[in-house]
């Protein structure tokens, strides 16, 4: 099977307009030559397509006006007095991506952190991150019918501690490989051990806070102690309230811990066999809260147990990226994916996702071949338009609007919707540019 990571689409809609600068000019041009190379609307790009797009004067004109544009520059993140917030999940920005999770990891505890906060991350060590340490912290926790020892990295940017939990479950079979294989060896197929790989993160999640003493900030010193607001994202930290209260508050440990549950796409789980529950070591009186039954064949026929419904239940509050995703989620078992009536019984609350704005930021964005600010923004975004209709093949037409769609070709990310609108779009002489991840 053959897979296509980055494959390009472009829809050309019929009109054609050369006139302008000479660049303008023979950027239109290719646009023309590479009209002819489509079929039915849709072209799939290849390297003739590229186009190195000189327009060094208009480049000249958007750089002074941003020097002369008044400026602040992006100062550090102090930390005040605040709350001691640990986030915990399977991906975290930059070091480990698949999507809009690690996103999320990325920038929103730089955003907590600066509103006085101390912020700690757990994620699993995927790779030789060069710029984490090694702390020399081991613990020993239980996995499975194992003993195992994991040993905690660590590196402190932006105000917020990252923390890598490093064991061979997550490392051997990543490595190399972070934004691919962190799941499984190839989309579809997850790891047989990801039950356990995800209990041991949960586990050492629980430890980080009490066993690591954290220097780095002038503001906080020493470990985050027991008072500690953890912040559990999707399925795979569900177990983290299971765990909480089974192995720490049972013995008078951490009894003034909370755990909010973040749900950030509903339909991945954690459904496994019913059986399995004895793999994770908790204690009899949690297995209703994982009890599940669906229509379903896989993983097995019949009961099973759902991570994400226990994490739903077992948690002190509940949320999710936005208003409009909280009043899906409840409003039937189609959007709910089967846990609808579990959150309506819990109740949710939406949180707008929002945006990290030094990671996406124009004027300093390496990805863009001319930079801008709200001072030049109306001269900056015709270039870029035209560059990309050039190096897409589409007809340089600043007139003619250009939409953009970014994501995976599946219902959830509505591209059946897009796929139904695109003859309707270039009727009404709309140009469409594609950029998907696809499996064949």
């Amino acid at each position: 099977m053959a897979t296509l990571t980055t494959s390009h689409f472009v829809s050309t809609s019929s009109h054609f307009s050369s006139h302008g600068a000479d660049t303008k000019a023979n950027l239109a041009q290719v646009g023309a030559r590479n009209q002819a190379m489509t079929h039915n609307g849709l072209r799939s790009l290849n390297k003739v397509d590229r186009l190195q797009i000189r327009t060094t004067n208009a480049k000249a004109v958007v750089t002074k006006a941003m020097k002369q544009a008044d400026h602040r520059p992006l100062g550090k993140i102090i930390c005040g007095i605040g709350m001691n917030i640990v986030f915990v999940s399977a991906e975290c920005g930059p070091w480990s991506k698949t999507g809009g999770l690690g996103d999320v990891l990325g920038g929103l505890p730089p955003a907590m952190a600066a509103k006085g906060h101390r912020v700690m991350t757990v994620c699993p060590r995927y790779d030789q991150y060069k710029d984490a340490w090694d702390t020399s912290v081991l613990v020993d926790l239980k996995v499975g019918d194992k003993v195992v020892t994991v040993r905690f990295f660590h590196c402190y940017k932006r105000g917020v501690d990252r923390v890598f939990v490093d064991h061979p479950m997550f490392l051997e079979k990543v490595w190399g490989k972070t934004a691919s294989k962190i799941y499984g060896p190839r989309a579809g197929l997850d790891y047989e051990d990801n039950q356990l790989r995800f209990s041991l993160l949960c586990q050492a999640a629980l430890e980080a806070p009490r066993v690591l003493n954290l220097n780095s900030s002038k503001n906080f010193s020493g470990p985050y102690g027991e008072d500690v607001v953890f912040i559990a994202n999707d399925w795979h930290s569900a177990l983290l309230p299971c765990y909480l209260k089974s192995m720490y508050q049972s013995r008078g440990i951490y009894m003034n811990a909370k755990v909010v549950f973040c749900i950030h796409n509903i339909a991945y789980q954690g459904r496994f066999a019913f059986a399995d529950f004895k793999r994770l070591n908790l204690p009899e009186r949690f297995k209703s809260s994982f009890d599940f039954i669906d229509g379903y064949n896989k993983p097995v026929k019949g009961r099973k147990i759902n991570w994400m419904k226990a994490g739903i239940l077992e948690s002190h509050r509940v949320l999710t990226v936005s208003p409009y995703y909280a009043q899906e989620l409840v409003s039937g078992e189609d959007k709910g994916v089967e846990l609808d009536n579990i959150i309506r019984k819990t109740g949710i609350t939406g949180i707008v996702n929002g945006m990290d704005v030094q990671e996406w930021n124009p004027a300093s964005d390496k990805y863009i071949s001319v930079k801008y600010d709200a001072t030049t923004v109306m001269k900056a975004k015709p270039l870029l338009k035209e560059a990309l209709q050039a190096e897409v093949g589409l007809p340089c037409d600043g007139d003619v609007p250009l939409i953009g769609f970014i994501g995976r070709l599946e219902e959830q990310k509505g591209s059946d919707i897009l796929a139904e609108a695109i003859p309707k779009l270039v009727a009404e002489n709309c140009q469409i540019v594609v950029l998907v991840s696809v499996k064949f």
